[in-house]
């Protein structure tokens, strides 16, 4: 199944004139009001922030249409290249806006924030990011060199590994389709796809060692230049998150990983192995260890949204129906998943690399869980329609775990343990292991450039700390860091996940446990997308971030559900 992009364009023909359309606007856009908005009155301000929005949606329409093509295709690098330099061409002509916008009064910036309804945060996330915002001939200088900096080396890391081929059993095969072998029920299968995925890697590391050091650097350069006092901060403010509740999450994490330790220990002697090693840490118990066809997995999905709420199911449903969704591996197609949130005039988009595993539905019902989340967004417009990374996985942490919850209804108590350890496994990965990814990131971004053997090294030591005496990481380990793109396309990105995870957990307990109004507020707080603060939102349901006690509730949870597993044995 591959999706249907006539929501977005039905040519590129229609990009063109969309952009060259956008290109007219953007022009009478600076014309008209740059330099002038201290002169504005309030219905003056709106006129101008309303023609801003609607310019920057047509641009980022025509770029989420060509984005999606080449996420299919990554040999159409050119097309890409093309059309980055149009949007960045247009993008120019309205950047004084915000910009202009920081400098005004804070009388004058008071007076249009109070009038701007859904857009309100939008305007004091701009009035509290003034002390890094540059000049407006600055902006324009790193907006342009983006396209020769952070912005290229991405595009090579994706083309680069995207082309990488894995040699297995004569023939060379995607990154997705060796990563699948670690999940096979056959150790010997799992060692040698830990070997051929080195060994395709290894090749590259020069490489990938050289993208990512570049990335470090112009991400240092830039918080520099923007004053910002360490290399995480940026991302916090976006994220609309102090940096005391991300250290009280991390802490927390990094304070429980025995909780980990005692699983994989478990795990070891389900298998009967005296070792455990890194290949064998996605090793299925064999009660679940089937191919799932991507109709059954759909059909599992939609059931359990439904159970919980018609809304849920009905967008879902619409997501299959109107080919929303390009669904399966194919030569030249970017790894991994995503939803795809495009703009509130179309739909969200999810890719997937379906394989027919269990973790593949889980994929689905996540990557859905975005959409919903997206798609229900779209009515409080562009400026917000996007959530901070904090929240962005929200609906979709929680889709899996209605996923789960509707699973186990249907297990005997065998398939139940294999459920039980799948879940545990895939919260480790969506939470302690993105704290790890964290931990990474922190020491690697305050060194200087550094050689393979440091990342290796550094890599090495961070995961060994969450797996304790329980897996033994092998030298090929080492090198995995160089595939994961989170380090390359979005700094410090990774924390988020766990963010997302122990708030949805909590979440999900009211849900469990019969909060009142929980289907109605839960809709509500995803409508509002990304315009209420976090904060503000889990407020609703009287929890609160900035809490230590919040996160270790959260890994209290977590703890609790072990025990589940261990009383299934």
């Amino acid at each position: 199944m591959n999706w249907d992009l006539n929501a977005l364009f039905r040519s590129i023909e229609e990009v063109d004139i969309l952009l060259n359309e956008a290109k007219n606007e953007a022009e009478w856009f600076n014309k008209q009001y740059k330099n002038k908005l201290e002169n504005l009155n309030v219905y003056q301000f709106l006129e101008a922030l309303n023609s801003y929005i609607e310019i920057s949606e047509k641009v980022s329409r025509a770029m989420t249409y060509i984005y999606l093509q080449f996420a299919t295709d990554t040999t159409k690098g050119n097309l890409l290249s093309k059309y980055e330099t149009i949007a960045t061409e247009i993008e120019e002509k309205l950047l004084f806006f915000e910009i202009e916008f920081t400098k005004l009064s804070p009388a004058k910036q008071l007076q249009f924030i109070e009038h701007a309804g859904i857009n309100r945060l939008y305007l004091e996330t701009l009035k509290k990011e003034a002390n890094h915002r540059l000049s407006e001939n600055e902006e324009k200088i790193l907006m342009k060199k983006d396209l020769t900096s952070s912005s290229a080396f991405s595009r090579l890391f994706d083309e680069t590994i995207s082309q990488t081929k894995f040699y297995w059993d004569g023939k060379f095969v995607s990154e997705e389709e060796i990563l699948s072998k670690l999940h096979s029920s056959d150790r010997e299968i799992r060692k040698r796809g830990a070997v051929a995925l080195t060994n395709g890697l290894k090749d590259k590391q020069n490489l990938f060692s050289f993208i990512y050091n570049q990335i470090k650097k112009d991400w240092k350069i830039e918080c520099e230049l923007r004053n910002y006092p360490t290399p995480e901060a940026p991302r916090h403010i976006s994220n609309k998150a102090s940096q005391k509740s991300v250290d009280a999450l991390i802490n927390t994490t990094n304070e429980n990983t025995d909780i980990v330790e005692e699983y994989y220990n478990i795990k070891k002697e389900l298998l009967g192995y005296d070792k455990l090693y890194d290949y064998d840490r996605y090793a299925p118990l064999k009660t679940i260890d089937k191919e799932i066809p991507f109709e059954e997995a759909k059909e599992m999905v939609l059931s359990c949204f439904k159970n919980f709420s018609n809304t849920f199911y009905e967008i879902a449903l619409k997501a299959f129906d109107e080919k929303w969704i390009d669904v399966y591996p194919k030569e030249g197609k970017r790894g991994g998943a995503f939803s795809h949130g495009a703009t509130p005039k179309a739909h969200p988009y999810v890719l997937l690399n379906y394989t027919n595993q269990i973790r593949d539905v889980f994929t689905l019902a996540h990557e859905l869980g975005h959409a919903i989340h997206q798609y229900l967004a779209r009515d409080v417009g562009y400026l917000n329609q996007h959530t901070p990374l904090t929240t962005a996985e929200t609906a979709s942490i929680f889709a899996e775990m209605l996923l789960f919850e509707d699973m186990k209804k249907r297990l005997n108590k065998e398939e139940l343990i294999s459920l039980y350890a799948n879940k545990l496994e895939d919260i480790f990965a969506t939470l302690f292991r993105q704290v790890v990814f964290t931990n990474f990131e922190r020491r690697v971004h305050n060194k200087d450039e550094l050689s393979n053997e440091e990342f290796n090294t550094i890599w090495q030591e961070e995961n060994q700390k969450m797996f304790g005496n329980s897996v033994i990481l092998t030298n090929n380990y080492k090198i995995w860091w160089s595939y994961i793109p989170h380090f390359i396309h979005s700094p410090f990105y990774c924390y988020s996940y766990a963010y997302a995870q122990l708030l949805v957990i909590s979440l999900y307990n009211l849900y469990k446990n019969g909060y009142e109004n929980f289907e109605e507020k839960y809709i509500e707080f995803l409508r509002s997308g990304g315009s209420v603060e976090p904060k503000i939102q889990i407020q609703k349901f009287g929890k609160n971030i900035d809490s230590e006690e919040f996160w270790q509730e959260g890994i209290n949870t977590i703890r609790e559900m072990l025990n589940e597993f261990k009383g299934l044995l």
